[in-house]
């Protein structure tokens, strides 16, 4: 049965944040963090992804990368020069075929397009790079995230024209440290209190940092029935708190095993130890068929039965 983010009771998912990592930046987005946070059976797979200037597509966090003693923006590089600098890499497409049949692709959008390309959003980087995610796994597999609002409206225009019935949320949280008081105070309002962000982006999918979900964020998205993403959640605290099911729909992490253990902690004190977690629409029916004998039990005006 397909997970829908709408539909309450279910267990909150666990993403992999750049790709399970841990607190080992040099594992981020490399073939050992990848195949870790398989291994531990995470939902999604958080991978941010660059444009090389030659077009390709990397999976790389940080903007800018070491090259011959000099820090180089990674979208100035070509290809070679840049997997020269960065040998622990992997291309974006090779990390989708892993993920088939196996994960699902939390596409966290390290970049951006030309201007003028937003008015032909099916020309946008955004767009180039969701399109190939879309050629290697379904629709329902696949999430797409950033932090510019331009970036969530090319790919959900694009989405729509299409027929791709996909979540791509805006993020909520960007730093703010090199910005005027007045910038800052401005960002974090709108972050708070994003109704007007969300409408003009068409986001459908809120994607919150944990601080900012809590301040405003999570209410928002519960109030318009809108799928939550919450990140990036590590402390023990926090995973029991943001994992406990309806308080949202999906939460990253940097050690995602250790939100899978403490996600099932929920299902036992829920359910009953020991008892495998199950949707009320997964559980077995009665099987005893009906009779012409069997009359309505009578239910008072509280949900009691009535005596």
């Amino acid at each position: 049965m397909p997970i829908s983010p709408r539909l309450p009771g279910r267990p909150v998912l666990v993403s992999a944040h750049r790709c399970g990592a841990g607190d080992d930046r040099s594992l981020e987005n490399t073939r050992p963090a990848l195949d870790g946070a398989l291994a531990a059976g995470v939902d999604f797979v958080e991978v941010d992804v660059r444009r090389c200037a030659d077009g390709t597509l990397v999976c790389f966090h940080d903007a800018h990368v070491g090259v011959e003693g000099r820090r180089r923006p990674l979208e100035s590089l070509d290809y070679p020069t840049f997997a020269a600098a960065a040998p622990q890499h992997l291309l974006f497409e090779d990390v989708l075929r892993a993920l088939a049949g196996r994960a699902r692709a939390h596409v966290d959008l390290k970049l951006t397009s030309p201007e003028a390309l937003y008015a032909r959003p099916e020309e946008t980087h955004e767009v180039a790079a969701t399109r190939l995610a879309l050629a290697h796994l379904p629709a329902a597999d696949v999430i797409v995230t950033t932090l510019v609002d331009e970036s969530v409206r090319a790919v959900r225009d694009w989405a729509d024209a299409e027929g791709h019935d996909i979540l791509v949320g805006l993020s909520l949280g960007r730093p703010v440290d090199e910005l005027p008081w007045w910038g800052q105070l401005t960002t974090r309002l709108s972050e708070i209190r994003p109704a007007r962000r969300v409408a003009r982006s068409r986001a459908n999918l809120v994607v919150a940092q944990h601080a900012i979900a809590r301040l405003g964020a999570a209410s928002f998205a519960r109030h318009h029935g809108i799928p939550l993403l919450v990140w990036t959640v590590d402390t023990e605290r926090g995973l029991r708190y943001w994992l406990r099911p309806g308080r949202a729909w999906l939460v990253t992490s940097n050690h995602p095993a250790r939100a899978l253990d403490l996600r099932a902690s929920h299902r036992g004190g829920r359910f009953g130890l020991g008892t495998p977690w199950r949707h009320p629409e997964e559980r077995p029916r009665p099987t005893r068929p009906r009779t012409a004998g069997d009359r309505p039990v009578p239910v008072g005006r509280r949900g009691r039965i009535a005596s």
